[in-house]
């Protein structure tokens, strides 16, 4: 006969076991530490697979593409192959970079850009297992005036709409210029005027910091629009130049104590320019993220 102290222990355990039982039961989400392929560039355009290894065994186990413009392939691959060839690398690419395509290549329309071929883009994208489809960068002439960012804008909208067709989602990855003002007002806040649920938004937490401003402010006054984002860090120096993430003076973990705020999905290390192998530097940047970040 089970004795009353028995039967109390027993009962707590299984009021404890159903608090808890679904928090042990849910599968933990999979942390993905990111790496913008535009890092590597040299190392990918040589070769691939190889690079890819290496980046594995750093420890990314996400990716975002950065070379779909004009070749209408990722890295020389159709988009099946290298979608195979990132599984076989226990990665993902959830996230990659396009153009607008107002600037002209050689006199001629880039294809695979917003503008010029862009439903071949998405499908290619949806066939690669790219989630978010990422207007990139605008080029000097495709800037100017806040009525070209209005087109711009109207522009994001439209393909936005393609992407949704398609079970994707599109963004805008900002870099310094879009922070300055003109006649009063922002060129981002125009492109921040698209509709939300169309274009999102890709942050450059080094390009938002460098143009003054802080990623807590935009993250308060448009909660949920920033699922990707560029981890970069800024050097100390007066020249406020690329560095490894940690080695430089933006502060992630008070950034990353707002994640939710602005919806973070996925975010990826980015290191334009490396004072030796970017392979150190993404090393180095990995180390810092584990240990402070994730």
């Amino acid at each position: 006969m089970i004795s009353r102290r028995n039967f109390l222990a027993s009962a707590a355990l299984l009021s404890a076991g159903a608090l808890v039982s679904p928090a042990l039961l849910a599968a933990p989400k999979k942390r993905y530490i990111g790496l913008q392929l535009y890092t590597v560039r040299a190392a990918m355009e040589k070769d691939p697979a190889g690079t890819l290894a290496q980046l594995a065994k750093i420890g990314y186990n996400s990716v975002e593409g950065a070379t779909y413009t004009g070749s209408q392939k990722f890295y020389g691959m159709t988009p099946q192959a290298f979608a195979a060839l990132l599984k076989r690398n226990g990665m993902i690419m959830p996230s990659s970079h396009y153009r607008l395509g107002q600037e002209l290549t050689n006199g001629a329309p880039t294809k695979g850009t917003i503008l010029h071929d862009w439903d071949r883009a998405v499908d290619d994208a949806a066939a690669a297992g790219v989630k978010y489809m990422v207007c990139a960068y605008l080029s000097e002439p495709e800037r100017g005036t806040l009525d070209q960012y209005k087109y711009v804008a109207d522009q994001l909208n439209k393909a936005g709409e393609r992407c949704q067709k398609a079970g994707l989602q599109l963004c805008y990855h900002n870099h310094d210029f879009e922070f300055v003002a003109q006649n009063g007002k922002l060129p981002m806040d125009v492109l921040l005027a698209t509709d939300k649920k169309l274009v999102q938004i890709e942050l450059d937490l080094y390009w938002v910091t460098k143009a003054g401003l802080d990623p807590l402010d935009l993250f308060a006054k448009h909660p949920g629009r920033f699922p990707l984002w560029h981890v970069k860090d800024m050097d100390r120096t007066e020249k406020k130049f690329f560095t490894e993430v940690g080695n430089g003076s933006i502060d992630f973990k008070k950034i990353f104590a707002k994640a939710q705020l602005a919806g973070l999905q996925y975010f990826f290390v980015e290191q334009d320019a490396t004072p030796g192998s970017p392979f150190d530097s993404v090393t180095k940047s990995m180390a810092y993220i584990k240990k402070n970040l994730v």
